[in-house]
């Protein structure tokens, strides 16, 4: 029998989370050998047998209902993104073997590159594609973190950035944060596009080289990049907090515009302006496709 790997681990992971403290279930006593909830709770959280959620938790290919998903959803209290994953894997069924075609090269229009360049001396903005690859920055931007488009094509990722970079881990003052957050963003993306062999070689990748990603990944945690706060030390400027705001470009969703801005009249303000001022002799925006 074949077997939804994803789900599987994305249901067991989701209901380890819980304690009988965190819903409203009767325990069934006795020593809990593993952390979480038992089947047969979330079962009966859920308003269905414990046969059926074991099966489903196996990930047997089920014909499961939207009614039975959204019954889970509520059971696990899966937030709005986790219960869009568990949707999107649950349909996407077993994986086969299939022929695979190379991934399609992603390019930034050039109405999306003026953006970039407009906010050139205001605020630093790129532009993530599928698996977080950066497809282009502005001056600013690349002032705040790294040159991406000096870096070989494959580099040009904000995982491996992240995970490889050592200089990611000093600029980051909250790195782990930030890096536990770029684990949950792909691992959305993985449920959108299970069958992209690069983000496949990329996770390939990271887990051989990173303990910390080999870690993270296996939480199964999802996370949709919308907007937050960063916390930043600069070598040449200084520590900046900074926010930022995550927007889906019309046209091709799995494009995001990245905007970073300070808090009017804060320190970070005038360090970003700093950076500006130091770096304006740069070229304007390059696209990094």
């Amino acid at each position: 029998m074949e077997h939804n790997a994803e789900l599987k681990e994305f249901l067991r992971t989701r209901r380890a989370r819980l304690s009988v403290d965190d819903v409203e279930v009767g325990g069934t006593g006795g020593v809990r050998r593993v952390p979480g909830l038992r089947r047969e709770e979330v079962a009966q959280l859920a308003g269905v047998s414990v046969d059926y959620y074991s099966r489903l938790e196996q990930g047997r290919h089920l014909n499961v209902s939207d009614e039975v998903l959204d019954a889970v959803a509520r059971a696990l209290r899966l937030d709005d993104v986790e219960r869009s994953y568990l949707f999107q894997v649950a349909r996407s069924g077993p994986r086969r073997a299939r022929r695979r075609t190379p991934a399609r090269v992603q390019r930034v229009r050039p109405g999306v590159r003026r953006i970039l360049e407009t906010l050139d001396d205001v605020a630093p903005a790129f532009v993530f594609g599928r698996r977080m690859d950066v497809l282009a920055t502005n001056r600013l931007a690349r002032a705040l973190m790294t040159d991406f488009e000096a870096l070989p094509p494959r580099d040009r990722n904000m995982l491996r950035y992240t995970f490889l970079d050592e200089s990611a881990r000093d600029l980051y003052l909250d790195w782990e944060e930030v890096a536990r957050d770029n684990v949950a963003v792909l691992r959305l993306d993985a449920g959108r596009h299970p069958d992209d062999p690069l983000l496949a070689e990329l996770v390939g990748e990271l887990a051989v080289r990173s303990p910390e990603f080999r870690r993270w990944w296996a939480d199964h945690n999802v996370r949709e990049r919308s907007h937050g706060t960063k916390r930043y030390h600069h070598p040449l400027v200084g520590d900046l907090t900074i926010d930022y705001e995550a927007v889906a470009l019309p046209g091709d969703a799995d494009q995001t515009l990245c905007i970073y801005t300070a808090e009017a009249g804060s320190a970070s303000e005038t360090a970003l302006r700093l950076l500006a001022s130091w770096t304006g002799a740069e070229p304007q925006t390059t696209s990094v496709t």
